[in-house]
């Protein structure tokens, strides 16, 4: 589970959000909504410790019951998901995917990193660039290195935007029911209402409400 408790986004010149509550359970998607400037992505960024200033954030966040607000980026286990998929474009889809596994033994990482790229159906993809990749194609790589990092928690930023209409309802179908399957609780900020999961409680940012909402 995931838990945001009392949490709020302060700039020089004021508090961008405040009092924010959240519980995300094993699987469940939260979706935040809020125009533009209303600290969606700003809350992302604090919650995955990469906040720059002079922003500051405060409150509490809990992790599978454990406080994780005072830890580095690396060791809160939250992943995050963006609008672009960020591959690393010197190094192959193979590699892109062994970034994000844990240490080990290197003939284990990589039949890891195999076995994931034949169950998104990209098998026989590991050597190829990047760039050789089509959108729908880099945007599930991109979620196969989130989930290969092993996050206990995801951050989607958008992460459908880029894509057109029919991948954008394939893509969100696979991400959805991934986090489903290995449980993983999830935050997703978005401007399109049918991004959201179907019965997905939602968060609604402003400068007069930051509550949970059925």
């Amino acid at each position: 589970m995931l838990e945001l408790l009392q949490v709020g986004i302060s700039t020089p010149q004021g508090p961008l959000l405040a009092g924010l509550d959240a519980r995300i359970g094993a699987g469940e998607v939260l979706v935040v909504r809020g125009p533009s400037g209303s600290g969606k992505s700003s809350l992302l960024a604090w919650l995955c410790g990469t906040l720059p200033a002079p922003l500051a954030g405060h409150g509490t966040v809990r992790l599978d019951g454990r406080d994780v607000t005072r830890l580095p980026t690396a060791q809160r286990r939250i992943g995050i998901l963006f609008q672009d998929d960020l591959l690393f474009p010197h190094v192959s889809v193979l590699e892109n995917l062994l970034f994000a596994l844990p240490p080990g033994p290197a003939a284990a990482r990589r039949a890891q990193a195999q076995a994931a790229l034949e169950e998104a159906g990209l098998a026989g993809y590991g050597p190829r660039a990047p760039h050789t990749l089509s959108g729908g194609q880099r945007a599930r790589v991109a979620l196969l290195r989130a989930l290969l990092a092993q996050p206990r928690a995801l951050l989607l930023d958008e992460p459908f935007s880029r894509l057109d209409a029919a991948l954008r309802v394939r893509f969100r179908a696979q991400v959805f029911e991934r986090l489903r399957a290995q449980g993983i609780p999830a935050l997703l900020v978005t401007h399109d209402p049918q991004d959201a999961p179907s019965g997905a409680r939602q968060v609604q940012l402003g400068p007069t409400d930051a509550g949970d909402t059925a």
